[in-house]
């Protein structure tokens, strides 16, 4: 066979595995894996949620002090204000109200993630500010709810609010109480729409930008591997026996509470989401 024709059909193969390598990058992101996550949540709403006594708002980005927050669901209803935010994952999950940082576990594979309730609470306040007082959405009417998606297991008790898929659905339907009339209902989507950025590729790319910001200054930053607290740089003392006196090291700074101490940094890996 001639060589120039042998090189052409190589050359024509390799086009056609071009795509299938992109796929396959994209859908193993985050990115990919937090939008697969929203739909689903997205088809649990509009299945189990009577859409007549609840008005869903997808992706909200609200405007902040020191930038934007990016909200994945608001769901308006006579009975409150729910603000969903949505983790898809897999694995073993462990976290605890008021840990900054939950565990996730694959196998031996430990990594760290800010705590969704905290972070859920920021989106709650900056809904908060928003919303004028007339319309009476007080913080005892907006509620934050956690959704998991995913292969994922809770392996430590969680908050009542912290559910799985349908669990979500379940805890929303739990609140029964009537808070808000017709009009009010009305007042509070008028002012999250009129109130928000418009959704759109540049809305996206500058709120992906600050979070990056963040994550930046912030890197620096160890947690402990079993406990979350914030993990500080010490010095080993005239105590400890061998080699290692004076040596720096990191430990945990719940010590002697908790004793785990950071041999390797890339056992600590740490996701920040806003």
């Amino acid at each position: 066979m001639d060589l120039t024709i042998y090189l052409n059909m190589m050359i024509s193969a390799a086009w056609y595995l071009i795509p299938i390598f992109i796929f396959a990058i994209v859908i193993k992101s985050a990115w990919f894996k937090g939008v697969l996550g929203e739909w689903q949540v997205n088809l649990l709403i509009k299945f189990f949620l009577d859409k007549n006594d609840y008005h869903l708002i997808k992706n909200v980005t609200l405007p902040t002090e020191d930038g934007t927050t990016q909200i994945d669901h608001i769901i308006v209803s006579k009975y409150g204000i729910f603000v969903v935010e949505t983790k898809n994952m897999k694995g073993w999950i462990f976290g605890g109200a008021n840990q900054k940082q939950w565990t996730q576990q694959i196998f031996k594979h430990k990594s760290k993630f800010q705590n969704p309730l905290h972070q859920n609470y920021k989106h709650i306040k900056t809904l908060e500010d928003l919303l004028l007082v007339g319309s009476n959405a007080k913080n005892d009417y907006i509620f934050s709810v956690i959704i998991f998606i995913g292969d994922s297991t809770f392996k430590t008790k969680m908050p009542e609010n912290v559910r799985f898929a349908r669990g979500g659905i379940e805890y929303i339907k739990s609140k029964t109480d009537i808070i808000f009339n017709v009009d009010e209902v009305t007042t509070i989507i008028e002012q999250i729409e009129s109130g928000r950025f418009e959704r759109s590729f540049k809305t996206n790319r500058q709120h992906i930008k600050h979070v990056r910001g963040i994550v930046e200054e912030k890197s620096d930053i160890k947690y402990c591997s079993k406990c979350g607290a914030d993990m500080v740089l010490r010095k080993a003392n005239k105590a400890n026996k061998g080699n290692n006196v004076d040596n720096e090291f990191w430990g945990c700074s719940s010590f002697p509470k908790c004793r785990n101490v950071l041999k390797n940094e890339s056992e600590l890996s740490v996701s920040i989401d806003l």
